[in-house]
């Protein structure tokens, strides 16, 4: 009996030496992502939130990090994805986490899973190392109506496709996404974008496009998109914006200021970047559209078709002749699943490799048969690095990978997909002093927060989700580059997803703590 009251006694004793905290960083640089001047303090995390930022001196913790001569930041918020089919192969997200990625949007350039709810059930049942939302995808929601057919749909037609966004919304969609480039968005008129929009703008949702054009024809591109988001009545984020070929270079002192004047009129337009010359999509943008409807067999009866072999090889050398260019030394393989043994080789260099004659002609017939053998991804080299750096200064620019998540080792992927933040820290804020590092972290943080309804995240504010990074600016550097992409960022020694430590002095810990993030729709469709 004397025994058991004894240990009793202890018992308050060990209640009042619990931590008063689950993780307690100490002694950093903390940039708010307000874009205010960096200061000295500390911060405690509870139960996944924000508890406490300041001084904090006589306070205990679970755990505790030493942030001396470190910054600590809100965990980066990459806008611009393509992570569906990755989320169970690489549930971890290295690419991701090791550039102070916490969260991300996917569902982007018309792309996504048209039944949302399903979606974020599974990534919430997955548990990511980071956290996912996503929009609903204009070329999805066309296919699962009208396929890939090169038509208007008639009013039946598009009353389910309204409800088809309608439906998604309800379920957490952030917004709308068009890939008025890709099949079969690029069949559809702008009118038929406006009237889908507006049901997802019923829902607060955001509209965000990868553009019609992005070379020759960018300007009446982004006007359509400005007319979209004024006639739908919403927020319009136009992606990796971009002058794409060598005949536009320069051009950005055309078209960013649209985007200023737009705002001024007062549409909420933003934009997204990414920090590269180099853009990465599908060979297929190479081959006229009307040759890419109806699926794989009717793409390959086509071109089998000696006639139309030569007119897509006369389509494709006017574009490369406006260009300026003779070859197609700019287009590189980055996963080809008819031949992997050709990833990292440019058009050029694989036509060489088949013996034949070093003409643009024979390297278009080679464009061809690869399409006919199920396509590629590609790296596409065409960008000017002034405009790069003119379209990085906008303040209302944010900074995005327009990547999926990395298998590593597997094919020749952009490097964007590793190092994007880590390059626009250490080589346009540290190295050339483009932007200051609190300005580029507000851009990485509270701005695309805002823009996509992350209301609790992308501030280093008490009550907020702890998704918090921990880098080192001096040293902060993207190791991924064109020739060996496969290389993780390096300098960021700490992430936190919603008060999880996921990097430990720059080690993955195997932590899964992200979660399903929903948009403004889900609570008001369920009212």
């Amino acid at each position: 009996m004397k025994r058991y009251c004894w240990l009793f006694l202890l018992c308050p004793s060990v209640t009042l030496a619990q931590p008063a905290y689950d993780v307690l960083i100490r002694h950093g640089k903390i940039i708010d992502g307000t874009g205010n001047n960096w200061f000295y303090g500390d911060i405690a995390v509870k139960n996944g939130k924000i508890a406490a930022i300041g001084r904090l001196p006589d306070v205990t913790a679970a755990k505790q990090i030493d942030a001396t001569g470190l910054i600590i930041a809100p965990g980066f918020i990459d806008v611009h994805t393509h992570i569906e089919g990755d989320e169970q192969k690489t549930p971890t997200a290295g690419s991701f986490i090791f550039d102070g990625v916490t969260s991300v949007v996917t569902g982007n350039c018309g792309s996504s899973r048209v039944n949302v709810g399903a979606y974020l059930r599974m990534i919430d049942s997955l548990h990511l190392s980071i956290n996912v939302a996503t929009l609903v995808g204009h070329n999805d929601v066309r296919k699962a109506v009208l396929g890939t057919s090169n038509r208007d749909p008639d009013a039946a037609e598009m009353k389910k496709m309204e409800a088809l966004v309608e439906r998604s919304m309800k379920e957490g969609a952030v917004g709308f996404s068009t890939g008025l480039i890709y099949i079969p968005g690029a069949y559809s008129k702008t009118e038929e974008v406006v009237k889908l929009a507006k049901a997802a703008a019923a829902y607060n949702g955001v509209y965000a496009t990868h553009m019609r054009n992005e070379g020759d024809s960018v300007v009446q591109a982004i006007e359509e998109a400005l007319h979209i988001g004024r006639e739908a009545q919403m927020p319009v984020e136009i992606s990796h914006f971009k002058l794409s070929g060598q005949q536009n270079w320069g051009r950005s002192s055309e078209t960013l200021p649209m985007i200023i004047a737009a705002r001024k009129e007062g549409l909420d337009v933003t934009i997204d970047q990414y920090p590269y010359t180099a853009s990465s999509t599908s060979l297929s943008t190479l081959i006229p559209d009307e040759i890419l409807s109806d699926g794989q067999d009717s793409i390959n009866a086509r071109l089998s078709r000696k006639a139309v072999q030569e007119y897509v090889i006369s389509e494709m050398l006017k574009k490369l002749k406006k260009r300026k260019l003779k070859h197609y030394s700019y287009a590189v393989v980055a996963y080809y699943r008819a031949d992997t043994t050709l990833n990292g080789k440019s058009i050029e260099a694989i036509n060489l490799l088949k013996g034949r004659k070093h003409k643009a002609r024979e390297e278009a017939l080679t464009v061809i048969e690869m399409m006919q053998q199920g396509g590629a991804g590609m790296v596409f080299h065409g960008m000017s690095e002034k405009d790069v750096q003119h379209i990085m200064q906008y303040p209302f620019n944010m900074f995005a990978s327009d990547a999926g998540i990395r298998a590593f080792g597997q094919g020749n992927p952009h490097p964007r997909g590793y190092g994007t933040n880590a390059r626009v820290l250490g080589r346009y804020v540290r190295e050339l002093q483009l932007l200051s590092l609190e300005e580029a972290v507000r851009r990485m943080t509270s701005l695309p927060a805002q823009k996509f309804h992350l209301d609790d995240r992308g501030l280093l504010r008490t009550g907020m989700a702890a998704d918090i990074v921990i880098f080192d600016a001096a040293t902060v550097t993207d190791r991924s580059t064109f020739d060996q992409p496969h290389q993780y960022s390096t300098g960021f020694k700490y992430v936190l997803v919603n008060g999880q430590v996921v990097v430990e002095n720059e080690k993955h810990t195997g932590v899964r703590s992200g979660m399903a993030l929903y948009g403004p729709g889900k609570s008001t469709g369920n009212q």
